[in-house]
């Protein structure tokens, strides 16, 4: 099924994203909140592992715990938390629905629902479409945007922590559950910086060492006036291109901003670099996209 018509895929390789209503119906949109909805109902999170989910370096790794709760995320469902959901005895202090900034990094995998709309054939056409020839599906993210709590993702490139050579093979689908406006966190974006390459790098550190990872370069400092808002209408879907600038404003609504993302690489003469903090592993090697 082929909804990417062919100024989509130029406006894609311009800018370095492009936005695409109705790649999921609404009733999808729906069922996968619904869903989301019982995964959390049931959630069992141990006490060590009730973490503050935080682009931050520093704060993301303020436990050897914690790091291990990350890093070993890629092939299992698990729960990254807001800031300030916890008292100091680990208990919620918001109810368990409205405390997540996400749950990943193998919702593909593991669950039914996301891993059919994850391979539909809408998705598939898109990667067609873009000339993808042989693409796997490296990690899924369920991202809430609580009600005036979700928090700021600050400035980056997905390749600064799925990094390939050559760049330039991972894509990101961002797919909208809910209409996606300025007020409660859309995405903006920089078009073009898909072609100025990276300047930071996320990294393992060697076996046996503190902190697990760590980052080589800097993050740039970016033109404030340059970022251009991107709401997005419920079942609407963005492409991201691995190297463009990209971020997130804090929700100052009163109404969540659920999205279902993923990320896809390009296999064919691409290198993997076993650096990154995400790796395939015995029990999930990274799924090829394409199924009969």
């Amino acid at each position: 099924m082929d909804i990417m018509a062919d100024h989509y895929v130029q406006k894609y390789q311009e800018d370095g994203y492009v936005v695409m209503d109705g790649l999921l119906t609404p009733e999808e949109c729906d069922q996968l909140r619904c869903r989301m909805a019982e995964i959390v109902d049931q959630m069992d999170v141990p006490e060590h592992c009730r973490i503050t989910f935080s682009t931050n370096h520093d704060e993301q790794l303020k436990t050897q715990g914690n790091a291990d709760y990350f890093l070993t995320s890629g092939d299992k469902i698990r729960f990254f938390f807001e800031k300030g959901v916890f008292d100091d005895k680990g208990e919620f202090t918001v109810p368990r629905e409205h405390s997540l900034n996400k749950v990943g990094h193998a919702l593909h995998a593991w669950d039914p629902l996301y891993k059919k709309i994850t391979h539909s054939p809408k998705v598939q056409g898109i990667a067609k479409n873009l000339g993808l020839q042989s693409p796997v599906i490296l990690q899924s993210m369920y991202i809430f945007k609580q009600p005036r709590i979700g928090g700021e993702v600050a400035p980056h490139q997905d390749a600064t922590f799925l990094h390939t050579e050559p760049l330039g093979r991972v894509m990101g689908l961002w797919i909208a559950l809910e209409d996606t406006t300025v007020d409660n966190g859309c995405l903006w974006f920089i078009p073009g910086t898909q072609n100025s390459g990276i300047s930071r790098r996320m990294v393992r550190t060697p076996e046996g060492t503190y902190p697990l990872t760590d980052f080589i370069g800097r993050e740039q400092a970016y033109d404030e006036d340059k970022f251009i808002p991107t709401p997005v209408k419920k079942g609407g879907v963005v492409l991201i291109h691995g190297e463009v600038v990209h971020r997130s404003m804090p929700n100052t609504s009163d109404h969540s901003r659920h999205v279902y993302t993923f990320h896809l690489m390009e296999t064919k003469d691409t290198h993997w670099s076993p650096e990154n903090w995400l790796q395939p592993t015995e029990e999930l090697p990274f799924p090829a996209l394409y199924t009969e």
